[in-house]
């Protein structure tokens, strides 16, 4: 049984678009009222994997499969030590809980963090909303709501363009991640602009010792810690606002230091290069996305999360294209001609999503060791 079937016996919940769409449902979370950016999410699943994920602040995310809830959650599926979404928007609650590592219901999460959700709604129509007219703001309010209330605040959120949100989610002092084990070990500086922690966990397994910075460390801060690679990682927000980012990033590609850009990061590296980034109409956000590479004829389907692109026209001849999205022929990845750096759009570390591109993260280990030979 869902609660989409048990409306009476429930809070009731209300978003509202800015465009003066009203859906009413029932609330599934902490109760109060929360704006932000909504946006759809196409995965099947893995909703605590996407709640978690930083570059998710400030974020409504709707989940456009409709059946949501079924596994609960668990500590495993972590992608940060919170959860950064302002919001969840779903058609259908699940109100059995089915698997072997479940320790808490969807709604039980969402309370613990203090997170706003609403079920019940038609998340197709939603969807086919965002689509048509592009990501906009949204509000959710739960008990008795006023719509024109809750239409005026959504209105009112300015959105996420102008926002640097890098340094919000980051980490706030340089610290290793986990248990250091043999010196020998690559050494990576790891920039935290929002990293989910399946990019450390894949890289750790790969044999690398890591190292986290925040977002607003200096070259030369970074550099002290003799680093035999760097990554510039995921994270929210819009990536012309971290000067301070593209500031450090500018040094750091002279160095001739391995370097490995995802998602934001990657972003930065083209921002860095003289290149500028667009608002999306409604960003790129599921586990099913087809990407080609560019320098061997493949497909591959990848995990995306994001809501600005690399404008391709303004990147310098000093970068090779890689990778297309073959949804909409966006950018996806490039590689610098004369130096050890990479970029790649998507999440070649998946939470969740396909690990098609996971052998990103092996073509930089091997890099790292013909750099130290």
């Amino acid at each position: 049984m869902s609660v989409s079937a048990q409306k009476n016996q429930v809070t009731p919940a209300l978003l509202a678009l800015a465009d003066g769409s009203l859906f009413p449902g029932v609330s599934i979370g902490s109760l109060g009222q929360v704006v932000g950016e909504v946006v759809f999410n196409t995965s099947m699943t893995g909703y605590q994997e996407i709640l978690s994920d930083p570059s998710y602040a400030e974020q409504i995310i709707t989940l456009t499969y409709p059946h949501i809830g079924n596994v609960g959650v668990n500590p495993e599926d972590q992608e940060s030590g919170k959860v950064w979404a302002k919001g969840l928007i779903i058609r259908d609650l699940s109100l059995t809980v089915s698997n072997w590592r479940a320790q808490q219901s969807l709604p039980e999460y969402l309370k613990t963090h203090r997170v706003v959700g609403i079920a019940g709604i038609d998340t197709r129509r939603l969807t086919r909303i965002l689509r048509e007219q592009g990501a906009q703001s949204g509000c959710i309010v739960t008990g008795e709501a006023d719509p024109d209330r809750a239409i005026a605040m959504a209105q009112a959120y300015p959105g996420l363009v102008g926002m640097d949100l890098a340094k919000v989610v980051s980490t706030q002092q340089i610290q290793p991640w986990q248990s250091q084990t043999t010196p020998n070990q690559p050494h990576l500086v790891v920039f935290d602009y929002g990293v989910k922690w399946q990019i450390l966990r894949l890289l750790a397994d790969r044999g690398c010792r890591i190292t986290l910075v925040p977002a607003q460390t200096t070259t030369d801060q970074a550099l002290a810690l003799k680093p035999d690679g760097i990554v510039l990682a995921n994270g929210p927000g819009d990536p012309a606002m971290c000067d301070y980012a593209i500031r450090a990033i500018q040094q750091l590609v002279k160095t001739d230091k391995p370097i490995l850009g995802i998602c934001l990061g990657f972003q930065l590296l083209a921002l860095a290069s003289g290149g500028t980034t667009l608002k999306m109409k409604f960003g790129h956000h599921g586990a099913n996305h087809p990407v080609i590479d560019l320098l061997r004829g493949k497909v591959m389907i990848t995990s995306q999360n994001h809501g600005f692109c690399v404008d391709e026209q303004t990147l310098p001849d000093c970068w090779q294209i890689t990778h297309r999205s073959l949804f909409d022929n966006s950018l996806q990845g490039i590689r610098h001609k004369t130096k050890p750096i990479f970029g790649f759009q998507g999440h070649p570390e998946a939470g969740p999503g396909p690990h098609d591109i996971i052998e990103l993260f092996d073509h930089f280990i091997n890099t790292l060791a013909e750099k130290k030979d």
